[in-house]
């Protein structure tokens, strides 16, 4: 196929104005991005836009732009502030009082008026983090824009024509690739449709997966809307659908079926890559990574660890049941410490309040909130273990950075999660407490067996570059790709390309 290829990166920049750190999402988009950029960049096969709501069209926007804003993403920034000590203190006096004026009211009215404070101190937060975010985005900007113009690109055809219109330069045939979370564009559909009658556009919609879809329990009720309802308008009106996994594209398939959607065009899975560019290279020695605020990490060796977003479905509670019933029927000494690293994220408050009330479950249990990407490969480095008890995945980027870290990693066998991992990893039933607890209690109690499987790790893993993802997304969209690469080295543990049409 000849044209261009315009990647919609819309949503990293989106992310960027609430966001101290980059998720999986926004961590592919970037990794697919920066490899197409490399590979075809150069020669002007692959450009990158942005919306333009006024004209509902889309806008040209350069790599630079695009390579500085997820580098401060994920550059190095202060801890946030430590969390309250777990141990719990009484209330304060302000509340206290507030709390002996509520006991005086009559009994009918007490708990009215008592839901009625919590409401309006939820509404002030709402409010003060709402005022936040907008003027980090307002100063945002400009530094972006300043940092740029004292900027030198290396000169490529791409950068050429730098104040060249979308409309001007998009011809027939050319393919606009849905990279992020466009479903918050209140009517996508309506713009292929028009770009479709208007330049002959051709679209193609990557898909990381549809738990919105499949298990609405898990999210806001209003992002399940929204997903829904691009979900069921912009996959009828996409030339190829990309699933992340086989997983993921037989979730698809199921969906269309049972909603009776008749897709327009084949489901091609494409492989994913592992280990993420902007982070220390897997096999730098932990020693010599000049990690910042190390005083937030724990001792390596100490411990196991957990690299999650905190949210219901990555099932952080199982690995608090776990860890709490491992410090009571296993000498505390030979416990290690269990670690989350992540952002915490919603639908979590009770989860967190037990962390909390058990005193992070006596010291036992350690919260990394959004940790830089050099303290995540140094904790990745200096873990004993990785868990990854996640319900629903997509694909499971935690367990292919723990493989290419060399940690053995213990997975729930669910969805696209034992695709990912192979046969390197050990499988659990996430929904079954005794199934987890006796796997990860026979890995703490078998210190030898743990060093024969990290050693098997670091012998038999082979990591696969995100070239190969971008390569396997050119050829399934049908540009030619480069002809040393053979089919059969562009796939991850487990992964079988579909054919297109096959939906599988």
């Amino acid at each position: 196929m000849s044209g261009t290829l315009w990647v919609d990166v819309e949503d990293l920049f989106n992310y960027h104005r609430a966001n101290p750190r980059p998720s999986g999402i926004q961590r592919v988009a970037f990794e697919i991005s920066r490899s197409l950029h490399a590979l075809r960049g150069a020669t002007g096969t692959v450009r990158f836009v942005r919306h333009e709501p006024f004209r509902d069209s889309f806008r040209i926007v350069e790599w630079t732009e695009i390579s500085e804003l997820f580098r401060e993403l994920t550059e190095a920034k202060p801890p946030p502030e430590k969390r309250p000590s777990g141990r719990i203190a009484p209330h304060s006096r302000v509340r206290q009082f507030v709390r002996e004026l509520v006991y005086q009211l009559p009994e009918s009215v007490r708990i009215q008026a008592t839901e009625a404070l919590v409401t309006q101190e939820r509404a002030f937060r709402a409010w003060a983090r709402l005022f936040g975010t907008s003027a980090l985005g307002i100063i945002r900007a400009p530094l972006r824009l300043t940092r740029l113009s004292g900027r030198s690109a290396t000169p490529n055809i791409s950068d050429a024509r730098p104040g060249a219109a979308f409309a001007d330069l998009v011809t027939p045939g050319d393919t606009v690739l849905i990279l992020g979370g466009a479903w918050a564009h209140p009517n996508y559909a309506a713009l292929i449709q028009r770009h479709r009658e208007r330049n002959g556009l051709r679209f193609a919609l990557i898909i990381y997966d549809i738990i919105p879809l499949r298990r609405p329990e898990w999210c806001d009720r209003g992002l399940v809307r929204l997903f829904r309802a691009f979900f069921d308008d912009v996959a009828l009106r996409c030339d190829t659908i990309l699933p992340i996994s086989r997983a993921t594209a037989a979730d698809i398939t199921a969906y269309a079926r049972e909603r009776n959607i008749i897709l327009s065009g084949p489901i091609v899975p494409v492989p994913m890559g592992s280990g993420f560019s902007t982070a220390p290279p897997a096999t730098a020695v932990s020693a010599a990574i000049q990690v910042p605020h190390t005083d937030r990490l724990p001792p390596a060796g100490s411990y196991a660890l957990l690299v999650s977003t905190i949210e219901p479905r990555k099932n952080h509670i199982l690995m608090f049941r776990v860890w709490r019933r491992l410090l009571e029927e296993v000498p505390r000494e030979v416990v290690p410490t269990l670690v989350f690293a992540g952002r915490v994220g919603w639908m979590v408050e009770d989860l967190m309040r037990q962390i909390a009330n058990s005193d992070d479950l006596d010291g036992k249990l350690l919260v990394v909130e959004d940790p830089g990407d050099a303290e995540l490969a140094a904790l990745y480095q200096g873990c004993l273990f990785t868990v990854f008890p996640s319900l629903y995945e997509g694909w499971g980027l935690p367990v292919t950075e723990s493989l290419a870290f060399g940690k053995p990693c213990l997975i729930a066998d669910r969805t696209s999660l034992p695709e990912a991992g192979g046969d390197l990893v050990r499988r659990f039933d996430p929904d079954n407490l005794n199934d987890a607890f006796a796997a990860i209690r026979a890995v703490i109690l078998d210190p030898k067996d743990l060093a024969r499987w990290e050693d098997q790790v670091r012998r038999e893993f082979r990591p696969v570059p995100w070239s190969a993802t971008a390569e396997a997304l050119l050829a399934a969209l049908g540009y030619a790709v480069n002809p040393a690469r053979e089919a059969g080295q562009n796939t991850c543990p487990g992964m079988v390309l579909a054919e297109p049409g096959t939906g599988a």
